[in-house]
């Protein structure tokens, strides 16, 4: 007797789904090992937070690098994620050839609410497993920001990084790819309301 098993997806399979139609423009989907996963839906103070994120982080970057919101980076291990922001290396073609790889990212920054635990139990061995040097997670549950560098693999095969450091909401934040750059981020937390 066989046991049903879930199908998993490789990028070329998924890719294909996509152009045929099989997904639609609103589908909050990302393809994580092989696997479909359909994203919750985007609270109000995560929207703002999203919102002050597209304000700052293009005034900072500039044309140092690449920024990218809600838009695929292709990973090991058949995973696709759409993080909030990445911080791309800048390439002549801009990106037309094929999405990021792990070693096009300077920084992929995550914005939680309903996602918080997902973005921590999935992503976090999922970027580390992928090589991507830092990870930031703007927890708004607690209002602070969680910061991910050295990824690492442990003695048990599990991966994750060896540094975590919380920045309050009231701090400055220096960006790892570019130290010169630093983010306020009482200009990125929205402000304590009933959500």
């Amino acid at each position: 007797m066989s046991i049903a098993q879930a199908k998993r997806f490789t990028l070329a399979e998924y890719h294909r789904l996509t152009e045929l139609g099989f997904f639609h423009e609103d589908d909050h989907i990302e393809l994580i090992n092989g696997e479909i996963i359909e994203m919750a839906s985007k609270g109000t103070a995560h929207e703002i937070c999203l919102r002050n994120l597209l304000r700052e982080l293009p005034k900072l970057v500039g044309d140092r690098a690449t920024l990218q919101s809600q838009a695929p980076i292709a990973l090991p291990s058949n995973s696709e994620p759409e993080p909030d922001f990445a911080i791309l290396q800048n390439r002549d073609d801009n990106y037309l050839s094929g999405h990021p790889q792990p070693a096009d990212v300077l920084l992929v920054i995550e914005v939680s609410d309903s996602s918080f635990d997902y973005d921590q139990d999935v992503k976090i061995p999922l970027y580390a497993k992928a090589g991507i040097a830092d990870y930031w997670i703007f927890n708004l549950f607690d209002n602070y920001l969680e910061t991910y560098s050295e990824p690492e693999q442990d003695n048990q095969g599990k991966y994750g990084y060896l540094n975590k450091r919380i920045f309050l909401f009231h701090q400055l934040i220096n960006f790892p790819c570019f130290p010169d750059l630093s983010l306020n981020l009482v200009r990125v937390f929205p402000p304590k309301l009933n959500f």
